[in-house]
């Protein structure tokens, strides 16, 4: 998937999981962004992978791409040190949303991921699409619809 659509899956997440916690949904919704869009540090043509190019380049070299950041392992990790030297519970249950949301879009693609990396077996649906397909601009528009929809719930929510 393209990074508007990962974006895209990042809010609807944030806003969905706002429909039933008490965390802060613009810091929710801020934080599942970033963390749909983390995975793609593997792969330096993504807009995390231009804006940390050195970073993207390593990480790319040692795992390669989908493979250990589209993994179990990363989310893992990525738990702890969140919950480790971040305080805000906003924050870490956003970017850890945005990360879920980025590996079940890209399970949806035909290259799949590595989602128990190390061990080299490819998860992908049983129906799948290729990036910047037609499919995938419908699932944009659906996940578009998806999110106004819990956005108008969440500012009634608030008020």
């Amino acid at each position: 998937m393209t990074g508007n659509t990962h974006i895209l899956g990042g809010i609807t997440a944030g806003l969905a999981f706002a429909q039933i916690s008490n965390y802060d949904p613009l810091i929710l919704i801020g934080s599942s962004v970033v963390g749909a869009l983390i995975p793609d540090i593997c792969h330096s043509g993504s807009k995390i992978g231009r804006t940390f190019r050195m970073t993207s380049k390593i990480v790319n070299k040692i795992f390669g791409h989908r493979s250990f950041t589209h993994s179990l392992l990363f989310l893992l990790l990525m738990s702890f040190v969140m919950n480790t030297y971040i305080s805000n519970e906003s924050i870490t249950a956003g970017v850890l949303l945005g990360m879920v949301s980025h590996y079940i879009l890209d399970m949806a693609t035909k290259n799949g991921i590595k989602l128990f990396f190390p061990v080299k077996i490819t998860v992908r649906f049983p129906l799948t699409t290729r990036t910047g397909s037609k499919v995938e601009n419908i699932v944009a528009t659906v996940l578009t619809i998806i999110s106004v929809y819990f956005a108008f719930e969440t500012i009634v929510h608030l008020l």
